[in-house]
């Protein structure tokens, strides 16, 4: 039971590679410029709903630009909104829509391959490479009849397409560092909203799907290639006891991860598993400190 919509687009990366120890004979040469590469979801498109009061679409402000900004680095962002961790991997290109500036062209090269050519490309000027994936494989399972045993499945799914997907990013990026993240609890704000008639049992129950299911999975997948796993969950309070209560302005008092969810995310006020900008400054400070950047 997870998330939905993501995006991104594409352009051709520098191919030439850097001199080694080239200087001009005037002096040193100007660093090479060092790229970050992102993949994944509407998570790393930055993607902005239309109801959050400005216009949809992917927002400079996600966390992806907000790494690369700090870490001075130049970000390709290969992301598309909506993609599934098999449409990451498998499928070309990009749909039409909300799409980062350097997603695949939709009848072009898949995430995965157009990740790898970047990397290629820019061999030895790599400093960070992140994914967020998964969510969109989870989404389905937010009404089915047996939550459990649809999340089983899609955790499966997810786990067989990183598995392909990761030791070809950690060839291509070398000793390059990469980070796989994952998401906010989102559906702890089901807790306050109507259009679950069942939400404190959902959040109750998201809780454990998270922290011992989901996320265990997905950083036993990405520490296989010596990647740093970003438990996105954990910074926004997702572990938290429901029992622990707090004030809300707007819903009262209500468990202070539920209270963390409502403002890290427009679940709780637009049922829209989307990061605010809060959020997304949350999930772009446990990268850079993940990273040690």
């Amino acid at each position: 039971m997870l998330l939905v919509v993501l995006g991104a687009c594409g352009g051709e990366p520098d191919s030439t590679p850097p001199t080694p120890n080239s200087a001009s004979t005037t002096g040193d040469a100007a660093p090479a410029e060092r790229v970050y590469v992102s993949l994944g979801d509407s998570y790393a498109t930055g993607y902005r709903p239309a109801d959050a009061g400005t216009p949809a679409g992917a927002d400079p402000a996600g966390f992806a630009y907000l790494v690369a900004e700090r870490s001075q680095l130049r970000l390709i962002n290969l992301a598309c909104s909506g993609a599934t961790s098999a449409q990451m991997r498998a499928e070309p290109g990009c749909a039409p829509g909300n799409r980062g500036p350097d997603a695949p062209d939709p009848a072009g090269r898949t995430q995965l391959d157009a990740a790898v050519q970047a990397l290629r490309d820019h061999r030895g000027r790599v400093g960070l490479v992140t994914v967020v994936i998964g969510g969109n494989d989870l989404a389905p399972c937010a009404r089915a009849q047996d939550a459990l045993a649809c999340a089983s499945q899609a955790v499966a799914a997810v786990r067989a397409n990183l598995a392909a997907a990761l030791p070809a990013l950690r060839e291509a990026a070398g000793d390059a560092p990469i980070a796989g993240l994952t998401y906010p609890d989102v559906f702890l704000g089901a807790w306050v909203s109507p259009a679950f008639p069942n939400g404190q049992d959902l959040a109750r129950l998201s809780v454990p799907l998270f922290r011992d299911f989901f996320n265990t999975a997905l950083k036993a997948e990405y520490e296989k290639v010596g990647a740093k796993f970003v438990d996105v969950t954990a910074t926004t309070g997702g572990y938290g006891p429901l029992t622990e209560m707090t004030q809300d302005p707007a819903y009262g008092r209500i468990p202070t991860p539920v209270a963390k969810v409502c403002a890290l995310t427009y679940f709780c006020e637009h049922t829209d598993v989307h990061p605010t900008p809060a959020g997304h400054e949350a999930i772009a400070s446990a990268v850079l400190s993940a990273t040690g950047r």
